[in-house]
């Protein structure tokens, strides 16, 4: 499977010299395609380069054939549904109805929904895109799949983000046909049950960082505890006891204090539910027993806990590289100079202490690189589990307080909420209802406006 994740989203041998895909031979697995907007043209650059015959059905194919690959046939919606068993709907569901008068040509087929609602709009409807658009066309199959994967990931490969592809459906028969389908394209299908599950399947794009809800929030709390302690022992009970001033600490001393505290106290929550676990599977007598829901949701957390304390850890190195930097450091620089001077002692030196922050120092930076070795051992398990949204909001956020400091730097385009819609060439909100996340690369244009307004 390994093999498959590593290969190129084109074979060599599919390309020609005017860089465009070359014929896929007749015998290929021909699949259709209804819609040409962003989601249709890079899931057919997707199809194409894995080994199947595409076939696109657009309204106005003679405009829109130029944006598909050369391999791929555009051809009208009637043509392009008659001779494909499967068939990838990417029309938004308010254009369901339009494509009833198909219902003939579309009977026995099966119908792969790759839509995705606002959350508006699956708020507003209590049943899924997938169950609406079974309603429509009874005589066919629909299975739900391919809404979690975002456009950019279809046409680069399943290299980031989850490569999971949730697939849910009544038929097995359908399901099984499809889950090939994405393992030829190099992804993995995952079994969501009966077509019931796609309002839930259809919900996994709208969730932001579900995972990491509990684990930030456990980090926060520990970090207000440890600062409240610090704060009240080290700034706090010296005003109150000796009238001395010492509330300069808050912003760096104070807080390089309590970072390690979380950060061991993080550390130690990420082995400790693998000991209560094999302790209760050694008193159960057995392993196949479910663990308790709070201990089951413990364990999946690990990775993410981890990944906190290697940040409080980072940061307390970098803190502790700034102590020296800061005023109130050289004035307590100055002061010892006086009082040396005062005292009338040339020569200052305390072996113990000289040895004891060696020793510290070296520990630090042996704990800190085996942390990160931890760490960036985890990151590429937490990478797979990011669906479009998390893994675009990552990205964006970095790319956004990198370049934005520099007045030069190009702001990262934003596009859609949904994964299949095109770029927008404007900033919006992150939090809007059909436009937020980042396009890591631009997605080339021009693009057939008639067709955009309705198709994906």
């Amino acid at each position: 499977m390994s093999g498959e994740m590593d290969k190129p989203l084109i074979s060599l041998h599919l390309v020609d010299s005017d860089s465009s895909l070359a014929k896929v031979p007749d015998e290929a697995p021909k699949v259709g395609i209804l819609g040409s907007g962003d989601f249709a043209r890079s899931l057919a650059t997707r199809l194409v380069g894995s080994g199947f015959k595409v076939v696109v059905g657009s309204r106005n194919p003679k405009r829109t054939a130029g944006l598909f690959p050369s391999a791929a046939q555009v051809t009208f919606q009637e043509e392009a549904v008659s001779s494909p068993e499967v068939i990838f709907v990417a029309v938004f569901r308010e254009h369901y109805s339009s494509l009833c008068s198909l219902s003939e040509q579309l009977a026995g087929k099966i119908l792969v929904d790759v839509s995705n609602p606002t959350e508006q709009e699956h708020l507003q409807h209590r049943e899924s895109n997938a169950e609406y658009l079974a309603s429509l066309f009874p005589t066919c199959t629909v299975v739900k799949a391919f809404n979690v994967i975002s456009a950019w990931t279809l046409q680069a490969g399943p290299r980031d983000g989850n490569r999971q592809v949730p697939i849910c459906s009544d038929q097995p028969e359908a399901k099984r046909a499809v889950s090939e389908m994405a393992l030829a394209m190099g992804f993995m299908p995952v079994d969501m049950g009966s077509l019931a599950s796609a309002r839930e399947v259809e919900a996994m794009p709208l969730r932001l960082l579900p995972a990491w809800k509990v684990p930030t929030l456990l980090a926060l709390g520990l970090f207000v505890c440890f600062y409240a302690y610090n704060f009240v022992r080290d700034v706090l009970q010296p005003y109150m006891q000796e009238s001395q001033n010492k509330f300069f600490k808050l912003p760096v001393s104070v807080v390089n204090t309590t970072l390690p505290c979380v950060a061991y106290v993080l550390l130690s929550l990420v082995y400790l539910p693998g000991v209560l676990a094999a302790a209760l599977q050694l008193r159960r007598g057995t392993k196949y027993q479910r663990f308790p829901d709070w201990l089951d949701h413990w364990l999946q957390h690990r990775k993410q806990i981890g990944l906190l304390s290697f940040f409080c850890a980072a940061l307390h190195a970098l803190y502790s590289f700034c102590l020296p930097l800061r005023r109130a450091h050289r004035y307590d620089l100055v002061n010892l100079a006086v009082k040396q001077v005062l005292a009338n002692k040339s020569h200052l030196w305390v072996e113990e202490e000289v040895w004891r922050m060696e020793i510290y120092l070296s520990l630090g930076v042996l704990a800190l690189g085996t942390l990160s070795l931890l760490a960036v051992t985890s990151l590429p398990s937490i990478a797979n589990s990011l669906n479009w949204r998390e893994f675009s909001f990552v990205q964006c956020v970095a790319t956004s307080s990198a370049g934005n400091t520099d007045s030069g730097t190009r702001r990262p385009e934003f596009q859609s909420q949904d994964p299949h819609l095109p770029v927008l060439h404007h900033q919006t909100s992150f939090l809007g209802s059909r436009s937020f996340g980042c396009s890591l690369v631009p997605v080339p244009t021009p693009y057939g406006h008639e067709d955009l307004n309705w198709t994906r």
